[in-house]
């Protein structure tokens, strides 16, 4: 199936419910009045696109409407379309030129946060890129071994460490390992707690402190998953991640699934944030770069696919084929989804069976660890000093990071030098 074909099948519960509902009602008029821009209005918040956008599309119909002097109501859905496309445009591509460049990934748990990076990584990699995946998301166990499965698919290098793992430390190494190895794009995995925010705010702050002390030249985007089922809550979540992160596009999951389709518009109206990615199906090629063209005549069912085709080749340049990449099926993501709900019952069993003994002595337990872990960074700490002392160092050079301590522990062995 074509590109504008798979697009155009992805979108075909939002086209069929809403959007189809616009082209019948346009036929039902005669003529074009406030009448029918009301119905129009009313449809489009109908379809997730919110009321602040709704209202907008209909104002600006109507400038050129008169503009254009159009009379017959049947010509609004061609308008309409490039409406659409225009308000969409702006901010779509990548940018990540330098080697390497970063793509940080966070949304909240079962958006389809880690499928979304296994995809991105396979086709970075059919691009003839060289990727690593950093595993940052350590909060659950699930999350890494999921994520090692599209490494092993994709032909990409992943850096992890145990689940409890300090995410920059996880960061700093992948960063490490891809300057090594020659990496072209580091895409980081992160956890997401969003009803936990200070946690989250502190976790991406920590993260990006070391990435840009590591990379400070780095293109860096940082990419929000969305689950497109979820409707205008999809723009809720935008609006808390961006007060929590510096948001520079969004990845719309699952649009082949919903007739909500319309949130894209909102999201980006609404909150001025690009969608990068849409995912309109099961396979590793149903994840696309968002085109504004091609969504908004996807969505009211054009047919004309080569005119479609020469907008998207304009605009993208064609993968490289690789042979070993094969488009992945719906049983692989069943058995990845299925493999990490199993263990999540199983935690989740398990945390229940528990004794309020076994609880206490866990929390008990918890308590000594967190109090050596205190000592360990107290003694870190003045030997720190020491060491700064002696080398004449300032205080900004010896700042407390995970990363740090890997590299003093490293310097304490012998393993690397000073400088």
């Amino acid at each position: 199936m074509s590109f504008f074909g798979r697009i155009k099948e992805g979108l075909r519960k939002t086209r069929d419910a809403i959007f189809g509902r616009i082209d019948a009602m346009l036929k039902s008029f005669t003529k074009i009045d406030d009448e029918l821009f009301e119905e129009l209005e009313e449809l489009l918040v109908m379809a997730d696109v919110g009321v602040y956008t709704a209202e907008r599309i209909c104002d600006e119909l109507r400038e050129r409407v008169k503009k254009e002097g159009i009379t017959e109501p049947a010509k609004i859905n061609g308008l309409l379309a490039d409406v659409i496309s225009e308000m969409l445009k702006g901010g779509q591509p990548l940018k990540i030129d330098t080697k390497p460049s970063v793509i940080l990934v966070i949304g909240v748990n079962g958006v389809g946060k880690t499928t979304t990076i296994g995809k991105m990584a396979a086709n970075f990699v059919r691009q003839g890129k060289k990727v690593t995946l950093a595993a940052a998301d350590t909060f659950r166990a699930a999350a890494i071994d999921q994520l090692q499965i599209w490494a092993d698919r994709a032909n990409a290098d992943i850096i992890k460490q145990g689940e409890g793992a300090d995410p920059a430390a996880v960061v700093f190494d992948a960063i490490s390992s891809a300057k090594a190895k020659g990496s072209d794009i580091i895409i980081v995995d992160t956890a997401g707690r969003l009803h936990n925010k200070k946690n989250l705010m502190a976790e991406l702050e920590k993260i990006n402190r070391i990435i840009n002390r590591e990379l400070p030249d780095a293109d860096k985007e940082v990419l929000l998953v969305l689950d497109a089922t979820t409707g205008q809550n999809a723009v809720n979540q935008t609006k808390e991640f961006k007060n929590a992160a510096d948001i520079t596009g969004i990845v719309l999951t699952k649009l082949d699934g919903t007739a909500k389709g319309g949130v894209v518009l909102a999201i980006k109206e609404e909150l001025n944030v690009p969608v990068k990615y849409i995912g309109v199906g099961e396979q590793i090629d149903d994840l696309q770069p968002f085109e504004p063209d091609v969504f908004a005549r996807a969505l009211f069912g054009a047919d004309d696919i080569e005119e479609v085709e020469e907008i998207k080749e304009e605009v993208t340049e064609k993968p490289v084929e690789d042979e070993e990449l094969k488009p992945a099926t719906a049983d692989i993501w069943a058995e990845i989804d299925a493999q990490a709900e199993a263990e999540r019952i199983a935690e989740e069993e398990k945390e229940k069976a528990k004794t309020e003994e076994e609880i206490l002595a866990e929390e008990q337990a918890k308590a000594a660890a967190e109090a050596e872990k205190a000592e360990e960074k107290k003694k870190r700490a003045e030997e720190r000093k020491n060491r700064a002392k002696k080398y004449n160092w300032s205080t900004e050079q010896t700042e407390t990071t995970a990363a740090d301590d890997d590299w003093f522990e490293q310097w304490k062995q012998g393993k690397i030098s000073e400088e």
